[in-house]
């Protein structure tokens, strides 16, 4: 049996040798390669272009081997999962990598070609064709490497869910199967029980769908530092009474990105064996309209006592991550990571690939940006620059939730949520897209994870762990 995408091929038998080729070390790859090979290369004309991909066959006609493009340096700087990006295009079959070729190299490879297997075919009635598989390469965790991939696709379904098939009720239930998986905790406030527990922000934004909102709260681990992941479940943003756009509102699905993440970041830390106690926290709802939506100009009263004058109900998820935090900073963890769909500016400033991640830990800063070059998942650190403080602040209470102007966005979105993060000094926020809007390698067009093989990377030697 073919083994699943995201695996890597078990059997021990024949295998077809892929050849990673720089396009400068072309002519010396090429000189060691038989002459049959050698004119072959020339009669169809190859450069190694990246991405490009030349089938050589056997005196029978069987494939022999299979050269792959990577491309100069420039185009390796500017594409990542290269061998992910053919794999589609190979033959049914069992490949290897060939040559020698460094471990973190190999590594990326690999990961790519895993990533690359991903298919939502949920709703789809025709079945993919057989996807060619790949033996593990030498020296390389494979078993990591699979625990990563299949974390990255529970990212990926989850957001690319319709939110007709993906509200509060199907996140929870996401959540109570991760649970059951790996004998956590999950524990659930729904509804009303919001106000009784104290968190008025995610009450007043779900209260005016029919969809129930919650606070799931799951904890795994009983030693070791505490971590605490928080993730936005904004299930659809309507946005409102200040309703969106058409336009605007066509990837609302995907609004509760941040907490698909964080589900994907804890699958790949339990699975891993982890000495932490680890706590995920998602307010999951639906920001709908009704007449008991909230309105601009009401001003909520947070969990931990801070007033919040609504000046825009798109600006809903600041809203519940701000109860959530405030819940997780009760407890101080060693380290808090928020990650949120949240604002547009992000887009604005850094463009869909590229995530800001705001914290005033310059080390674990230092430990995040080195990970995600080194991992193949990249970030950028925004400042979290005091002198807009006064920009969140509208004199009628404590906070405003939009500030005017539009100016700053996503860094005045990271100033509000500091807030709620009184007590613990390593705290992180992403600012996630959480899309990818058109086909790349080992990223087909949809949802995708961002931030969490970065953090998976860096925080246990935050942490002070041994993995």
């Amino acid at each position: 049996m073919r083994p699943a995408p995201a695996s890597f091929a078990t059997d021990d038998g024949a295998s077809v040798p892929l050849h990673l080729v720089h396009a400068e070390d072309l002519s010396d790859w090429t000189d060691s390669q038989p002459e049959r090979v050698r004119d072959w290369l020339s009669a169809i004309g190859f450069r190694a272009a990246a991405g490009e991909l030349a089938l050589v066959a056997d005196v029978s006609g069987r494939l022999a081997l299979v050269a792959v493009g990577l491309g100069n340096a420039q185009a390796r700087r500017r594409r990542r999962f290269t061998l992910g990006g053919v794999r589609g295009k190979l033959p049914p079959g069992t490949y290897h990598i060939a040559g020698e070729h460094p471990p973190e190299t190999l590594s990326e490879h690999a990961m790519g070609w895993l990533l690359a297997g991903y298919r939502f075919d949920r709703f789809r009635r025709d079945n993919a064709p057989d996807l060619p598989a790949l033996k593990p390469p030498a020296g390389v965790d494979a078993g990591r490497l699979e625990i990563i991939a299949a974390a990255e696709w529970l990212t990926r379904d989850l957001i690319n869910t319709p939110a007709a098939n993906m509200g509060p009720e199907e996140l929870e239930t996401a959540v109570l199967a991760l649970g059951e998986e790996f004998d956590a905790q999950v524990s659930v406030t729904y509804g009303d029980d919001l106000l009784l527990e104290n968190f008025p922000l995610v009450h007043a934004v779900g209260r005016a769908s029919d969809r129930t909102p919650r606070l799931l709260d799951m904890r795994w681990g009983d030693e070791g530092p505490r971590l605490t992941l928080v993730g936005k479940g904004v299930c659809f943003d309507t946005g409102g009474l200040n309703i969106k756009p058409g336009g605007s509102m066509g990837l609302m699905k995907k609004d509760m990105g941040g907490a698909a993440i964080v589900l994907g970041l804890a699958l790949m830390i339990m699975a891993l064996g982890w000495k932490v106690r680890l706590r995920v926290l998602i307010p999951a709802v639906e920001n709908a309209i009704s007449g008991s939506a909230m309105r601009p100009g009401d001003i909520l009263t947070a969990r931990n006592g801070l007033t919040v004058e609504v000046n825009n109900t798109d600006a809903e998820g600041r809203l519940v991550l701000a109860d959530a935090l405030a819940l997780a900073d009760e407890e101080r963890p060693d380290a808090l990571v928020c990650m949120a769909t949240l604002t547009g500016a992000a887009r604005v400033a850094l463009g869909p690939d590229l995530p800001p991640f705001y914290t005033d830990d310059d080390a674990f800063a230092a430990a995040l940006s080195t990970a995600g070059v080194a991992v193949g998942d990249p970030l950028w650190r925004m400042p979290l620059h005091d002198p807009y403080e006064p920009l969140i602040e509208p004199g009628i209470a404590d906070l405003d939730n939009a500030p005017a102007g539009g100016m700053a966005g996503s860094i005045t979105a990271a100033l509000f949520l500091r807030r709620f993060v009184a007590q613990t000094p390593r705290f992180v926020h992403f600012d996630v897209y959480g899309w990818q809007p058109k086909d790349a390698p080992a990223r087909p067009k949809g949802g995708v994870g961002q931030g969490a093989r970065a953090l998976l990377a860096a925080l246990p030697g935050v942490l002070g762990l041994d993995e």
